[in-house]
């Protein structure tokens, strides 16, 4: 049958880059392929290879509505193959896979997903085979902290059991994408535990430095049919994770092994990315992860000649991997965006000496060189497709001209809210006037919330306090971590209640502080009257540029919230110092 009269693929998670690769792939065997995302243009959709765009309820904030978009989809039977490419769509077709039976999904049985998805289980797994992994432990609670605390020594890799998690201190049903963090004391680890556990159980584990190399493979029930080995030669952020810049290499026999054992015992059908840390000096590795799903370096493979894509079609529509020839070696691959972030990154040594050893300009100019060979390619640009390459050119250059624009805008505001805030300044003479002082965020649970208990506690008889937000809901309690960490300054938020900003609330305010300049920006459209009475909480504290605003902390880790209580209260004070109480 001809590519022309197949059913299509339907393509899931299109606003990625590896989807965009997925989409070339496919449509360069001539399988048609409809992409969808809840992004409003997603990357691959704007490929010569995409028949058709589709667009889906987000799955982290509606998965109900999600899962009911896609099955509505695939039940009518135009559809051959669904392909879900990252956990954000993985993770809720699995929670309700029982709701697709006889439906294609890309996806591997569901007890061997699960427990790939577990990264704990993943490590038990290894463990029973006699993989090495890092040294770990798992925690359900911070009571169990100190006593596993005393087997690491620093830093200490922090990591969530899920990639995906939910906030159980909230009632929203909403996801979140949860990312590693590194502790390098005592206090550092109990701020980043207790965080992390907000989303579910947490993994400590020994920090292991060496290389990050991929094992990407298909199986089919547990038989390894095609293996492909990448090293990662730029990580992003600096201290690990996603590739920028990586490269084909020889498949090292001991991973090689490692994998296949892993893959026969899950009973594995589908691709998977084995995730190891290597040491080629020594020959030591660990096993970091298991990516029960099409990977983010992607890209680099296709181009490497080893197309996952179309031997997952093959084995999802015929039930077998015909024969492929081998990848070539030494194929270098670039993701352009983030490799700039990379770049700026290493330019400004963002990264802690105890985790990274930054290169050496002549490194960095060696690996820019590599645009001109012709063993490299770009994940997005792309001469036989090249529309989402331009647009991905020009969205990169929004972003950094809106970055310049932001810089030289806050410039401007800083210089103007600093006058405010000086004696003599509109802030100050407002302040000498008022009686009545409105804190204003988001959503009032964090930052307004707390600048408001800490003005009625520090600065009360001078002034009246009130605090909103623009969220639309109100009543909602503070969030729990800034709970914690108000309370460890003397501030009370126990019983706090969220208020949304009304008319009344600004006409009566003599007075209206912001957290950032997009919350001055909405203030003055939506009430013109506040022009002159509306100032940055921060001015009177901030040095820098970048001081000027206070941002949101909620689903940060806990230094932050640390950090936003400190500003806040400073920055209170402030304003009001010269009232306070005795």
């Amino acid at each position: 049958m001809s590519g022309l009269l197949q059913r299509p693929v339907l393509l899931l998670d299109a606003d990625q880059a590896s989807a965009l690769a997925i989409v070339r792939a496919l449509g360069r065997q001539s399988i048609p392929v409809h992409v969808a995302s809840d992004a409003k243009r997603p990357l691959a959709g704007l490929s010569r290879h995409a028949s058709a765009v589709l667009r889906y309820p987000d799955p982290l904030r509606d998965e109900a509505a999600f899962v009911a978009w896609l099955i509505a989809q695939m039940r009518d039977g135009r559809f051959e193959l669904a392909i879900p490419v990252t956990e954000r769509s993985v993770t809720p077709i699995l929670r309700h896979r029982d709701q697709f039976d006889g439906l294609n999904i890309a996806m591997a049985p569901s007890e061997a997903l699960e427990r790939v998805l577990d990264k704990n289980r993943t490590l038990q797994l290894a463990q029973e085979l006699g993989i090495p992994v890092p040294r770990s432990a798992l925690l359900a609670s911070i009571d169990e902290l100190a006593a596993s605390a005393a087997a690491f020594a620093y830093p200490v890799v922090v990591k969530p059991s899920r990639s995906v998690g939910q906030d159980v201190g909230q009632d929203s049903h909403q996801r979140v994408q949860l990312t590693v963090s590194y502790a390098h004391n005592a206090s550092e680890l109990a701020a980043q535990v207790r965080h992390a556990l907000r989303y579910g159980q947490v993994i400590l584990q020994e920090y292991f430095r060496g290389d990050g190399v991929g094992i990407e493979l298909i199986a089919d029930h547990g038989s390894v049919r095609y293996m492909f080995q990448h090293r990662r030669l730029h990580e992003v952020p600096l201290t690990g994770g996603g590739s920028s810049l990586r490269i084909s290499e020889a498949i090292v026999p001991a991973l090689r092994a490692a994998a296949g054992q892993l893959m026969q015992a899950l009973a594995w059908h589908g691709v998977a990315m084995v995730e190891f840390k290597y040491q080629p000096t020594t020959g030591q590795f660990r096993l970091m992860e298991i990516n029960g799903r099409f990977w983010g370096s992607l890209p680099l493979a296709v181009a490497a000649g080893a197309n996952f894509p179309a031997m997952l079609h093959e084995l999802m529509t015929t039930g077998q991997v015909r024969d492929h020839p081998p990848a070539r070696n030494g194929v270098v691959c670039r993701q352009l965006a983030r490799d700039l972030d990379w770049l700026e990154q290493v330019l400004r040594k963002d990264a802690p000496p105890a985790l990274v050893q930054l290169p050496s300009l002549r490194k960095v100019l060696l690996d820019g060189l590599l645009v001109f060979s012709p063993r490299h390619h770009f994940d997005v640009q792309s001469l036989r497709d090249p529309w989402p390459g331009l647009v991905d050119l020009w969205r990169i250059g929004r972003r950094q001209g809106q970055r310049v624009g932001a810089l030289l805008r806050q410039r401007r505001s800083l210089a103007r809210a600093r006058g405010a805030a000086r004696p003599g300044g509109a802030g100050r003479r407002r302040m000498a006037q008022a009686s009545q002082v409105l804190f204003l965020c988001y959503g009032n649970i964090n930052r307004s919330a707390l600048a408001q208990a800490y003005g009625q506690a520090r600065h009360a008889g001078r002034y009246q306090f009130r605090s909103a937000g623009f969220h639309a809901a109100g009543g909602r309690p503070a969030d729990p971590v800034m709970i914690e960490v108000a309370a460890g300054a003397g501030i009370n938020l126990a019983d706090w209640r969220s208020c949304t900003l009304t008319e009344t609330m600004v006409s009566q305010a003599d007075v209206i502080f912001v957290m950032e300049l997009a919350h001055l920006d909405r203030l003055l459209a939506e009430h013109p009257s506040a022009q002159h009475k509306a100032f940055l909480l921060g001015a009177p504290t901030a040095q820098m540029h970048r001081d000027i605003e206070i941002s949101d902390p909620y689903g940060m880790p806990r230094a932050t919230y640390d950090r936003v209580c400190r500003q806040v209260m400073a920055s209170v004070d402030g304003w009001l110092a010269s009232t306070a109480q005795p």
